[in-house]
């Protein structure tokens, strides 16, 4: 398929800069893909549209501080985004570097909050082999050192990074290792869950710590020639057996995020079924793609030319987006990280 198929014109006053005041005030489009029927709701309805037995899985991935803004020996600004860490290595990070001139091998980066960075190697892409010296525990520091690495269309009129580190992250994040947010899920709170709880919605978490990657967009006018970059995942066994009872008793399985949908369709794709694992995932799901797991699709509204936009067109078709696109954009919902939510049934 064409990049041209994924392509669509914004306006910029509907990218959502802030979140909303309240996580579950966002608006709700509801998608039948058997009828092509398109309904408006809100967010904090959507447990009318789901019925009981329907299994939520939901990416409790956290993001960690993962942007670090230094100064190189030479003088020049840098900043750096960990992007994956060393085997039993904490000091060690695969590391993208933004700087007007690139860092050579054994130059340092210095930081403000102490410590620095050493370029220890040259990986391509931007990316850099790099060791933090630092006094004390590692993570710590980073806490203190690093920022919430926020995407670029985020604007300045958040109140500061303290609010950064609270919604840009889900109310159920718990296990640190992502540099972005699964943000479909932003739109839950702990009473609405427990609200779906109590009409019989089963939830189930795995963990997939996103990487750069997701968000990068397609580049080459085919899109078949697009590649994903790995990221870490981790299926447990208590949600790998939820799922599997839910797929047995025909209840439907519904991914809350693209990153839950990759997990659960790689897994089932290279095992044959649900089970338990942990692993590299690099599947990119596009039209075509046959999914053996999802029943069901919470999602936001994403970048055109995006890897979750075509994963999207694939799981509800391509025709039943571009209206549901067009229909947004006229009745102007909120777009992108912090915006509106989709449900595809």
């Amino acid at each position: 398929m064409q990049l041209s198929d994924f392509m669509y014109e914004l306006p910029r006053s509907l990218v959502a800069a802030v979140p909303a005041a309240d996580r579950a005030a966002a608006r709700l489009m509801v998608l039948d893909r058997r009828s092509g029927a398109i309904r408006h709701s809100g967010f904090a309805a959507v447990g009318e549209f789901l019925r009981a037995g329907d299994l939520l899985v939901l990416n409790d991935t956290r993001v960690f501080p993962a942007r670090l803004r230094g100064r190189k020996d030479s003088g020049g600004e840098a900043e750096l985004l960990l992007v994956e860490p060393f085997p039993h290595w904490p000091h060690l990070w695969i590391t993208l570097i933004d700087a007007a001139k690139k860092p050579k091998v054994g130059s340092k980066i210095s930081f403000d909050a102490g410590g620095h960075a050493e370029i220890i190697g040259v990986m391509g892409q931007g990316r850099y082999g790099v060791k933090f010296h630092c006094a004390g525990d590692f993570a710590s520091w980073l806490e203190k050192s690093g920022e919430t690495p926020l995407p670029p269309y985020v604007g300045d009129e958040r109140p500061g990074r303290d609010f950064d580190r609270e919604r840009y992250q889900t109310v159920y994040a718990r296990n640190a290792g992502a540099v972005a947010a699964p943000t479909a899920g932003f739109h839950f709170t702990p009473e609405l869950l427990a609200q779906l709880g109590a009409r019989g919605i089963e939830t189930a978490f795995l963990t997939l710590h996103v990487g750069p990657g997701t968000f990068q967009p397609v580049r080459d006018e085919q899109i078949e020639n697009h590649h994903m970059e790995g990221e870490w995942y981790s299926l447990p066994s208590e949600a790998a057996e939820k799922i599997k009872r839910a797929k047995t008793a025909g209840r439907r399985v519904i991914a809350v995020g693209s990153t839950s949908t990759r997990t659960l369709e790689w897994i089932a794709e290279r095992k044959g079924a649900i089970e338990p694992d942990s692993g590299i995932a690099r599947l990119f799901i596009r039209p075509g793609f046959s999914f053996r797991v999802l029943d069901g699709l919470i999602t936001n509204f994403h970048l055109p030319g995006s890897t979750p936009l075509v994963m999207v067109a694939a799981f509800a078709g391509l025709e039943l987006v571009r209206r549901a696109y067009d229909e947004a954009i006229r009745e102007r919902y909120r777009f992108y990280s912090y915006g509106d939510a989709m449900l595809i049934l």
